[in-house]
């Protein structure tokens, strides 16, 4: 049931973005087309005999009804299809001693299934690995095929065919909004909504009188607080994630066109660099929801572990 969870959620990933896509295209790219203008007036000041084009937020590829498809949406598409055919590839002939394919991508998600139960414990972590390992492996793979030769740089018409995935905030979006979805579901379905609303509202508040009154006022606001910073996670991950990636892929782009004569050289410093962080981002991203997502359900895990004489640590 895992792996079909997974394959699903993969490809929804691909195809999420588009919705998104189809409401906010044009201010993601104002403002993203600002930050690669600041790029290219900073080479072209450096280097002013110099052509550079800079690169475009998202370049639209074509239509469907309402919703463009960009050239980074179509990127997304195809690394879920590789995630797909991999685990496929890999589960098509299994042994109990695993060998080649098998071998090497059962390794690789048991130790993310570890890394994650490590955070989450064990019922949890096997509750959601579906979603936070194909998050990590999504991402990672996308951060890296946005650095295979070509992607950012081949054009049509003027426009990229291929942009890195992540370099759209469309798509950095949808992973932070789905998590959202998902994050209320679990917190919810751990400690029921009075729970939920306790946690956020009442946890630790205690005490009679005046100073019960006091600190029912001081944990309301702190919680008001709370709520906040949950309303501002989408942004802050989605932002994270897109920044760092989009401004790798213009100081590659200007590193390139920096010293013409050796644009074969001076990028490949930075082309390393991207290569790790590509995995930082995945399992910062990664890193970041599955803890919001202990924070909150580590409560319930905690109260039944230790019966009802304990509270949870913080």
């Amino acid at each position: 049931m895992n792996v079909v969870k997974t394959l699903l959620f993969a490809l929804l990933l691909a195809v999420l973005p588009a919705s998104l896509n189809a409401a906010d295209t044009k201010a993601v790219g104002d403002v993203a087309t600002q930050a690669g203008k600041a790029v290219e007036h900073a080479v072209k000041d450096a280097h002013g005999h110099a052509e550079h084009h800079g690169l475009p937020p998202a370049a639209a590829r074509f239509h469907i009804g309402p919703l463009m498809v960009t050239s980074s949406m179509i990127v997304t598409i195809i690394v879920a299809l590789v995630i797909v055919l991999v685990a496929q590839m890999a589960t098509r002939n299994i042994t109990a001693v695993p060998l080649g394919a098998q071998n090497f991508c059962e390794w690789i998600v048991e130790g993310m299934h570890g890394f994650i139960c490590t955070l989450l414990g064990e019922d949890m972590g096997k509750r959601t690995f579906w979603f936070f390992g194909t998050l990590f492996f999504f991402i990672l793979f996308t951060n890296w095929f946005g650095l295979i030769p070509g992607v950012g740089t081949i054009t049509y018409g003027g426009e990229p065919l291929l942009r890195g995935g992540n370099a759209d905030l469309n798509t950095t979006s949808a992973m932070a909004v789905l998590f959202t979805v998902l994050w209320f579901y679990w917190s919810i379905s751990a400690l029921g909504v009075g729970g939920f609303l306790k946690h956020i509202f009442a946890a630790g508040g205690g005490g009679k009188g005046f100073m019960g009154i006091f600190m029912i006022a001081v944990f309301f606001f702190v919680g008001l607080i709370e709520v906040i910073s949950i309303a501002f996670r989408p942004v802050s991950l989605s932002f994270r994630l897109f920044g760092n990636v989009f401004a790798g892929e213009n100081i590659l782009e200007s590193m390139m066109v920096l010293v013409p004569w050796l644009g074969w050289i001076i990028p490949l410093p930075f082309y390393f660099l991207e290569l790790l962080v590509g995995i930082v981002q995945a399992l910062v991203f990664t890193l970041l929801t599955a803890v919001f997502t202990s924070l909150m359900c580590s409560a319930h895990g905690h109260g039944e572990g230790h019966g009802h004489g304990h509270g949870h640590h913080h």
